[in-house]
């Protein structure tokens, strides 16, 4: 099982100097008493901010995300999509791949 992905979990990217946070809107579902993440939780700085200088560009870094994060939970959804877990990945078309590193979350468990 995996973990359930909530506001302030700690994101790393391949081609980032440093981790960044997650930003989740508002709740409607809360896990451990913090907004829950979907898939669709990938917008560049709304949701995910820079990762300090990214090494592709040689320069500060500006995630650039196309598409949502996969796989997401196949059983549990949260504002009508998959809830984001701590497998989940999405990436950044300059290059890297984003990951979760830290969920924010330590007793709540997602398929």
């Amino acid at each position: 099982m995996a973990q359930l992905v909530t506001l302030g979990a700690q994101l790393v990217c391949t081609q980032g100097a440093a981790p960044s946070v997650l930003a989740v809107p508002a709740p409607t579902v809360t896990g451990e008493v913090k907004p829950t993440a979907n898939i669709m939780d990938f917008a560049p700085v709304v949701n995910i901010p820079p990762f300090g200088a990214c090494t592709v560009l040689q320069g500060p870094c500006v995630p650039a995300i196309a598409s949502p994060w996969t796989p997401g939970s196949p059983t549990v959804m949260v504002r009508g999509m998959p809830a984001l877990n701590n497998t989940s990945t999405c990436n950044c078309t300059i290059g890297g791949v984003i990951s979760i590193v830290a969920p924010a979350t330590t007793k709540e468990m997602v398929a």
